[in-house]
């Protein structure tokens, strides 16, 4: 890894077929241990099940109103400065139950691949 800021600025958000909006903001070869995506789920909305192989994640709530069922948890609410843990290969998803767009960072280790992730009913 070398010394570096990466800029939200300079990432273009995209939508999933997991029904949420993903802004890379740190996901490249300049570092393989972590990658940083910011993820936004609009109001009403439910992610898909889904999980990742060999991939550990934490979600970081900045903002908005939300519902997270992970694994055989108990669905929890989670707000601004709640953190998530998801171990690796364990089902997961996020509804937004507020009125305005849950905003979260989405951490993982190692770095997250498109090839490790599945999802699932």
């Amino acid at each position: 890894m070398k010394a570096e800021i990466r800029r939200a600025a300079d990432a273009e958000e995209f939508g999933t077929s997991e029904r949420c909006y993903i802004l890379e903001v740190a996901s490249d070869q300049g570092d393989e241990a972590v990658s940083i995506a910011r993820a936004r789920v609009t109001p009403g909305v439910t992610t898909e099940w889904h999980h990742v192989v060999a991939t550990d994640e934490r979600y970081i709530i900045v903002s908005g109103s939300g519902r997270v069922d992970v694994g055989e948890m108990a669905s929890a609410e989670v707000g601004p400065g709640d953190v998530v843990r998801v171990p690796a290969g364990v089902r997961q998803r996020i509804t937004n139950v507020g009125t305005d767009d849950l905003l979260f960072y989405c951490v993982c280790t190692p770095r997250f691949r498109n090839a490790n992730y599945r999802q699932q009913d």
